[in-house]
């Protein structure tokens, strides 16, 4: 029985009788520009999540150490939070050391909060890991709690000198963001 079918520009017998491969090439010829066509509205969508050029400025934060005294702190930012940055004194820094690791709630010693060779350097975030206040205790005359670092006035929540949590509802230590000593006296935080 043979087949009246009439041949189009381009297709072989073989094409007219494997009805699989035409229907493919339809699909297919279908799908490649709806596939392009849908990379070109996400593409826009995705990259619009990217930080813009503002953002991307805010993310380090360069603090000049020539002018905290042992004993002073100062307040900063870095993205948007405020970062305390202290000159611990030898007091504060035999303090922090004579507390046993193991009585505290998030273990880490001084050294782990600090750089080698710039132990009397704390810098951390001042942003309360309980709820997210800030804490008291970085300028004179604050209240630094029962443990001689910070004080949250929020709920409670003191810290050590090297601002480990040391009483009340805060889970964790102040957190200490990446930095680098860039000079004997600058800090790039970030």
């Amino acid at each position: 029985m043979a087949t009246d079918t009439a041949l189009t520009p381009g297709e072989s017998p073989d094409m007219v009788s494997d009805p699989r491969r035409r229907d493919f090439l339809n699909i297919a010829a279908v799908a490649f520009p709806a596939v392009g066509g849908g990379v070109a509205v996400l593409y826009p969508l995705i990259n619009q999540m990217s930080p813009s050029a503002d953002v991307l400025a805010q993310s380090t934060t360069e603090v000049d150490l020539s002018k905290i005294q042992p004993g002073q702190g100062v307040i900063t930012t870095f993205r948007k939070q405020p970062l305390f940055v202290r000159n611990l004194t030898p007091k504060e820094i035999a303090e922090a050391d004579a507390v046993p690791v193991s009585s505290l709630r998030d273990p880490e010693t001084l050294e782990q909060r600090t750089k080698e060779g710039h132990k009397n350097w704390l810098i951390t975030l001042g942003v309360c890991t309980h709820l997210g206040c800030i804490p008291l205790g970085i300028n004179e005359g604050d209240n630094r709690g029962k443990f001689g670092g910070y004080f949250c006035p929020c709920h409670g929540s003191q810290y050590d000198t090297a601002a480990r949590i040391r009483q009340g509802p805060a889970p964790k230590n102040l957190a200490v963001p990446p930095y680098k000593f860039t000079s004997p006296t600058t800090v790039l935080v970030g």
